[in-house]
C-alpha cells in the first residue's frame, strides 16, 4: 500500500512543498505553461474575441491572396456603392432579430460601411502578423548576436541599433507609407518591420549578455556544444517568455501604428481602406452621423485590448516566480474583501478592523 505521507519531505530537509507545486508536481514546463496560460480567464477570452474578429473578416468580404480572389459571405464589397436605403445612411438594424442590408450603415456616397471595416480589420490583422514576424526575425538575430560574441560585433550592432531608435516612428512610418503605401498591406508591412526591430533587439541583447554567464551555458561549452547550438538549443528558449509578450506588445502596436499612417493619409492608399484611413475620412461626420466614426474605432480598440491581454496571459504563463494560477483568488480578490469590510462591530460600538481584540481590548 502507498505510503500518504511518502511525498512530505522529512522533517529538517528545508524543503517545503506548498500547493501550488503539489498542483504542478510531474509536469513538464510546457505543460505547467499551457496549464496557466489556459487558466487565464482575461487571455482566454480575449483570444475567443481576437479568433472571431478573424474570422469574421477574412469570410464576409473575401481576400485576394497574389491575384486569387477568394470571395466571402458578404453581399456587398468595399469599393462599390449602392442606393442609401434610409435617411443620412444610418444602420439599417431592427433589434433583436433583423439587421437589414446595411447594419454598420452606409457613407454619403452609399458604400456599405461593414464590408468597409472588414476589409480594413483585413489590413490591420496581416500588416500586424506580417509586421511582428519581421520585426521579432530580425531583432532577436541582432540581440543574440551582439549580447553572446559581445566585443566589436555588439559595438557595430548596437551603434546600428541606435541609430534606428533614435528616429521618430511616426516620421519614419509616414515616409515609408508615402513611397510603399501603393503597393499593398504586404509591402509596407515587411517595410515597416525591417525598421521596427530596434527595441526587441536591445532587449534580447540584455537577455543574452545575462543567461551567457549561467552554470547550463559553461556546462554546454564544456560537452563541445558549438555557438550556434547554445545559442538555439540553451540560450533562446530561457528568453520565450519575455520575447513572445514583447513581440504580442509589437504587434499591437504595429496596429495602432499603421492607424496612426492611415488616419494622417500616409498608410494605404485608396482604392483599398484600412481602419485609420476609415477613421480620418469620416472624422467631420462624427457629430451628425457617428456610426461611421463608431464602428472601425471601436474594432481598431478591441483587437488591441485582446493582442495586450493575450500578452499578459502569456507573461503570467511564462513567469517562474508566478506559481498562483490566476483563476484562484489572487491579491485584487483579497484587496476587494479587505475594502468590503472596512468595520466590525465590537461590544461598545464600531471598531476598525485593525483595532486590538481578545485580551487587548480596553
Amino acid at each position: 500500500m502507498t505510503n500518504p505521507l511518502a511525498a512530505i519531505p522529512p522533517e529538517g530537509s528545508g524543503d517545503i512543498i506548498t500547493i501550488e507545486q503539489q498542483d504542478v508536481a510531474g509536469l513538464s514546463q510546457g505543460a505547467i505553461v499551457r496549464r496557466r496560460f489556459v487558466r487565464h480567464i482575461g487571455a482566454m477570452v480575449s483570444l475567443g474575441v481576437l479568433i472571431v474578429i478573424v474570422i469574421m473578416a477574412f469570410s464576409s468580404v473575401g481576400f485576394n491572396i497574389f491575384g486569387l480572389k477568394i470571395p466571402g459571405w458578404w453581399k456587398y464589397d468595399f469599393t462599390n456603392y449602392f442606393p442609401i436605403e434610409r435617411t443620412g445612411g444610418a444602420p439599417t438594424w431592427d433589434l433583436p432579430f433583423s439587421f437589414g442590408n446595411h447594419p454598420f450603415g452606409q457613407d454619403d456616397i452609399g458604400h456599405d460601411v461593414f464590408a468597409q471595416v472588414m476589409r480594413g480589420t483585413q489590413q490591420s490583422i496581416i500588416l500586424m502578423i506580417i509586421y511582428g514576424a519581421v520585426s521579432a526575425i530580425i531583432g532577436i538575430t541582432v540581440g543574440a548576436i551582439s549580447g553572446f560574441f559581445r566585443g566589436k560585433v555588439d559595438t557595430l550592432l548596437m551603434r546600428l541599433t541606435d541609430v534606428i531608435i533614435i528616429v521618430p516612428v511616426v516620421l519614419l512610418g509616414a515616409v515609408i507609407g508615402r513611397t510603399y503605401g501603393g503597393l499593398g498591406v504586404f509591402v509596407l508591412a515587411l517595410t515597416l518591420g525591417a525598421f521596427g526591430w530596434a527595441v526587441l533587439a536591445r532587449l534580447m541583447r540584455g537577455e543574452f549578455l545575462s543567461l551567457r554567464e549561467r552554470e547550463f551555458v559553461d556546462a554546454a561549452r564544456v560537452a563541445g556544444a558549438s555557438n550556434m547550438r547554445i545559442i538555439f538549443r540553451h540560450i533562446l528558449p530561457n528568453t520565450a517568455g519575455v520575447l513572445i509578450v514583447n513581440v504580442s506588445l509589437t504587434m499591437s502596436g504595429a496596429i495602432l501604428l499603421e492607424a496612426a499612417l492611415g488616419y494622417l493619409g500616409f498608410g494605404i492608399n485608396p482604392p483599398d481602406v484600412s481602419l485609420g484611413q476609415i477613421l480620418a475620412h469620416y472624422q467631420s461626420a462624427f457629430a451628425t452621423r457617428p456610426w461611421l466614426f463608431w464602428w472601425p474605432g471601436i474594432v481598431l480598440i478591441i483587437i488591441v485590448l485582446a493582442i495586450n491581454f493575450i500578452g499578459d496571459g502569456l507573461r503570467d504563463a511564462f513567469d517562474p516566480r508566478q506559481r498562483r494560477m490566476p483563476a484562484k483568488p489572487g491579491p485584487y480578490r483579497e484587496l476587494g474583501q479587505l475594502l468590503s469590510k472596512p468595520f466590525r462591530r465590537g461590544g461598545s460600538g464600531t471598531v476598525a478592523a485593525d483595532a486590538p481584540v481578545g485580551g487587548d481590548r480596553p
